[in-house]
């Protein structure tokens, strides 16, 4: 925590706004900084590989994949003056999800991760300088109000991760449900994965990380996709498992 405290007071920011973003005490802070200052030898930057030219790649490309999924579907990137602000939202009745969330925050980028709870959900918070280098989608409004298009460095880190992706985009905004059908009087019930977002282009992404899969789908709704069949269900179930 004092080597963290140290890093973000290193890249600028005022120790009252480093208190406020870390819950600690002014006091501490100024202690640690400015009473006992020592070089900050920890900070985001040494892990941001858009910035650093010793870093190649995102320290785990998998939970990256996977983050980028989550953050697709139920993420927020909250750009101030201050330390940007990463919040991922997710279902309080998943504790697991929770868990997986802030781990591959931990896994890409952040040195801390903070579980807030909110009405129906945790939101899994990070502050960090560099999640805008890391996120570029990030933007005013809703996300299906403007275009998602992923850069060229993301595309390839997906295409070697596609099952990553899909697990972050069906354990944000989709779900593993029995579908009951009746057929000439006699019940059928069968598992199968449903997927729905607002966004066109958050769409065409699962669509083509499916793609990448060879796992069918198809639309059943305008905003809605649907994976049915069983070697397709069974697929990918080995990519996504469950929430909980």
């Amino acid at each position: 925590m004092r080597a963290w405290t140290r890093a973000l007071r290193a890249e600028g920011h005022s120790i009252r706004s480093v208190a406020r973003s870390l819950s600690l005490p002014y006091a501490t802070v100024w202690h640690w900084c400015v009473d006992r200052p020592e070089p900050a030898v920890v900070g985001t930057a040494l892990r941001c590989f858009r910035c650093s030219p010793d870093v190649a790649q995102p320290t785990d490309p998998g939970a990256y994949s996977y983050l980028l999924g989550l953050y697709l579907g139920d993420g927020h990137l909250a750009v101030t003056p201050k330390v940007p602000v990463l919040r991922i939202a997710c279902t309080n009745i998943y504790p697991d999800l929770v868990d997986a969330c802030a781990r591959a925050m931990l896994a890409t980028l952040a040195l801390k991760v903070q579980r807030i709870p909110k009405r129906g959900c945790v939101s899994v918070e990070s502050s960090g300088r560099h999640w805008p280098c890391l996120l570029p989608q990030h933007g005013p409004g809703k996300k299906h109000d403007r275009p998602i298009v992923l850069a060229d460095w993301q595309r390839e880190i997906v295409e070697v991760h596609p099952g990553h992706f899909l697990r972050g985009l069906f354990h944000s905004d989709g779900c593993r449900v029995a579908n009951r059908v009746t057929v000439r009087g006699k019940a059928y019930v069968y598992p199968r994965y449903m997927f729905a977002n607002e966004s066109t282009d958050i769409m065409g992404l699962c669509q083509w990380a499916l793609d990448l899969l060879d796992i069918s789908w198809k639309m059943n709704r305008r905003n809605s996709l649907s994976v049915a069949r069983r070697e397709a269900v069974e697929a990918l179930d080995r990519h996504v498992g469950p929430k909980s």
